[in-house]
């Protein structure tokens, strides 16, 4: 009789975070006879998943369209553009769904579950991976993989008891993240595959003893951000923090300028427009209009733009505006600063801050060398890749979270077909 033990076949998923437990717990379901191993090197099961949206977990975003959906990746749109034909918003929000998981939809698009907690999302994908005995193993860090002869060999590092151990393995999925370093690609690299060096992405600009520092905790609904000298700029909701500028047009705009700015050592000139709906023409026209209609009321008092009353205050000061001048008192001299304060503040960053819940790493697996239809690998048969290892990323939103879903199910997708068949 043939022993069954030794014919199932083996798959091993290299890291715990969402596209590594969404392919392990779908690739277990899909393949009932597929032994499935997650190996991940921290004690820390789904930590992204955890922290992101505040601990709210932004699972996904409320967009419908491909097209639109994949212009939020500053690398790998053309890559998304085409995995989300097989595995879209819809796909996510009814997976979960169909699971307990409800979601909702906030004003600005992210998609959080209703309940308003991560942990319902991690129990979920744990709930999972017991139901299909997916074997999971933290604290277990990957050293190296060979393939030879149609298997691969795993060198596994116990980091509680000091062992290495080998697993064979028929499939692999690296799913372990984006790494911070080149070099802790070095056992992907070894087998033959190239990686896209690794930089920062979603990160604040820090101002080092700016006075604008002191307004930390105050906000604009619609600003303007650009680098100076290049062609990145962002718009949209900007916060002031102790150490400098954050809020999404901050993130977003660190995420378009990731290679730029790792060039240039994260030391640049930025340019800040408070009122973006206004150019200089236009408000200069209505600061002509104000000095008639507001004529006797003070500057320093109520501002007509709905700006925060102390960053108003802020600005005029350092236009040298006196806070007992009305309206009808402005001299032209201080109305020139004033504007120019506004529409266009200048600032010399230097220096970032990551946010933890936020930290994505552009660069990785160089997408040209996967294949999207099915995530396997163009060099090796049977290994693929899902989620941030590869180099794909998105600005904030839950457009990251849905690569990793996308990328994940895919592979879950092909490795189950290929061990139905085997």
């Amino acid at each position: 009789m043939k022993d069954k033990s030794n014919s199932r076949k083996r798959l091993v998923v290299i890291g715990g975070g969402a596209a590594g437990f969404f392919c392990a717990v779908n690739a277990a379901r899909l393949a009932p006879a597929l032994e499935v191993v997650l190996v991940e090197k921290s004690n820390k099961l789904l930590a992204k998943v955890k922290v992101s949206g505040g601990g709210r977990c932004n699972i996904t975003h409320a967009c419908f369209d491909v097209e639109e959906m994949s212009t939020n990746y500053p690398r790998g749109k053309n890559f998304v553009k085409k995995t989300f034909h097989r595995f879209f918003t819809p796909d996510t929000i009814n997976w979960f769904e169909s699971r307990g998981v409800k979601l909702k939809t906030e004003a600005d698009g992210r998609m959080f579950p209703a309940t308003d907690s991560s942990q319902t999302v991690i129990d979920c994908l744990l709930n999972e991976a017991g139901r299909y005995e997916v074997k999971i193993n933290p604290n277990t860090e990957v050293r190296a993989v060979k393939y030879e002869g149609g298997k691969f060999s795993v060198e596994l590092f116990d980091s509680r008891t000091g062992n290495c151990r080998f697993l064979a393995s028929d499939f692999i999925l690296v799913a372990c993240g984006g790494y911070p370093k080149l070099s802790m690609f070095r056992w992907i690299q070894a087998m033959g595959h190239k990686i896209e060096e690794p930089v920062p992405s979603l990160f604040t600009f820090n101002l080092p003893h700016h006075p604008i520092t002191r307004l930390m905790g105050i906000s604009t609904t619609r600003s303007k951000v650009k680098i100076k000298n290049t062609k990145f700029e962002q718009e949209g909701p900007l916060l002031i923090t102790h150490w400098g500028l954050s809020g999404p047009v901050v993130l977003r705009l660190s995420a378009w300028a990731a290679r730029h700015l790792a060039a240039e050592n994260w030391n640049f000139q930025i340019s800040v427009n408070w009122l973006a709906q206004y150019n200089e023409q236009n408000l200069r026209q209505e600061f002509q209009q104000l000095r008639y209609s507001l004529a006797a009321q003070k500057m320093a008092g109520k501002n007509p733009f709905q700006l925060p009353g102390r960053l108003w205050q802020f600005l005029a000061v350092q236009s040298g505006v006196k806070e007992e001048w009305r309206w009808a008192d402005l001299p032209s001299a201080e109305q020139n600063r004033f504007i120019k304060n506004i529409i266009n503040s200048e600032f010399l960053v230097k220096g970032k801050t990551m946010f933890k819940e936020e930290f994505v790493t552009a660069g990785g697996i160089c997408i040209q060398e996967v294949d999207h239809n099915t995530m396997m690998s163009k060099k090796i048969p049977g290994l693929f890749f899902a989620g941030e290892v590869l180099d794909v990323d998105a600005i904030t939103g839950g457009f990251n979270f849905q690569h990793a879903w996308t990328s994940g199910f895919i592979a879950a997708e092909s490795i189950a077909s290929l061990a139905e068949k085997q």
